[in-house]
């Protein structure tokens, strides 16, 4: 199991000098990757979560990171393609890879605000379909060399896009989603899948056996597709869901690892302690320097070394 870390990319500890502390933090303390993540848009009197009042760019916030770290992978979760083209975020995504010397991983989603949509001038229709297709434009584009593609609802005219990606094939794709179609495309086409925020993680063995199963019904080999878990971590008092049981990653540290080390049995193969969704660190109405404190006792409490 792996063990990653959410970049400050939210709220009050979202600055420059957060970034590069804590991803430089991050990578001293053993973590295995840093991650970002997407939001566009918050609708007026939508009423969302503090987590998504105020947001970093999640590629520009990598390529960041990228220049004060050396070990640490760089992923995000996620870019929703239909708000980009193909062949910009190829291009973006190569970016980080060169600039992190091959440490980049993609996680890819299909949207869901109709606003954000709107924003975009996206086409919410048959995103399924298009996702496939969306993959095959980014690899085709990453094999380097002359290169075209022509499909249903994508084109590249003949042409180069260098330099390529410094991971051979380019970064590995990690597509989100917690439909059954999209469950069964992540183990179909991806090379994993990773939960969102609203992910029930008690139900983890019975999404990733879709994933999985998927996988092999496609001839690929299951077991060797990664899970990624965002952990949105509730430290401090236990946080009951609606059922009335204890959230996963809520509680003391010792409760949180335990819920990890479960994680694990279910299939998980990294886990990342995302902090932005915590409202005393993400939310941009907190005191910067309290936000900081707190998140900067998460992070060394759950540092995979004192594990």
């Amino acid at each position: 199991m792996d063990i990653g870390f959410g970049a400050p990319v939210s709220g009050a500890w979202a600055t420059p000098q957060n970034l590069a502390s804590f991803a430089a933090a991050a990578e001293r303390g053993g973590y295995s990757s840093l991650w970002s993540f997407q939001r566009l848009l918050v609708p007026a009197g939508s009423g969302m979560d503090a987590v998504y009042q105020s947001t970093l760019d999640p590629m520009g916030a990598l390529s960041f990171a990228a220049a004060v770290t050396s070990r640490i992978r760089l992923g995000v979760a996620l870019i929703n393609m239909p708000f980009v083209s193909p062949g910009y975020l190829a291009k973006q995504a190569t970016t980080v890879d060169v600039l992190s010397g091959g440490r980049h991983d993609l996680g890819l989603g299909i949207g869901w605000m109709p606003e954000e949509f709107e924003l975009t001038g996206a086409d919410p229709a048959r995103r399924g379909a298009r996702a496939a297709e969306y993959v095959q434009v980014l690899r085709t584009l990453w094999r380097g060399g002359e290169v075209s593609f022509d499909g249903e609802f994508y084109q590249v005219p003949r042409g180069t896009q260098a330099p390529v990606p410094v991971q051979a094939g380019g970064p590995p794709i990690l597509l989100g989603g917690l439909a059954k179609a999209a469950l069964q495309r992540a183990g179909r086409i991806a090379d994993g899948w990773v939960t969102s925020s609203r992910t029930d993680l008690s139900k983890m063995d019975e999404l990733i056996a879709v994933v999985r199963e998927s996988a092999a019904a496609a001839g690929r080999d299951a077991d060797s597709l990664r899970v990624i878990c965002r952990g949105v971590v509730r430290a401090g008092e236990p946080v009951s869901g609606p059922d009335g049981r204890r959230l996963l990653l809520s509680g003391d540290y010792d409760q949180i690892r335990a819920d990890v080390e479960w994680l694990a049995t279910c299939g998980v193969t990294e886990v990342f302690y995302d902090l932005n969704w915590d409202p005393q660190i993400g939310s941009p109405d907190v005191a910067e320097t309290a936000a900081v404190y707190r998140a900067e006792q998460i992070l060394q409490a759950l540092a995979p070394g004192d594990a």
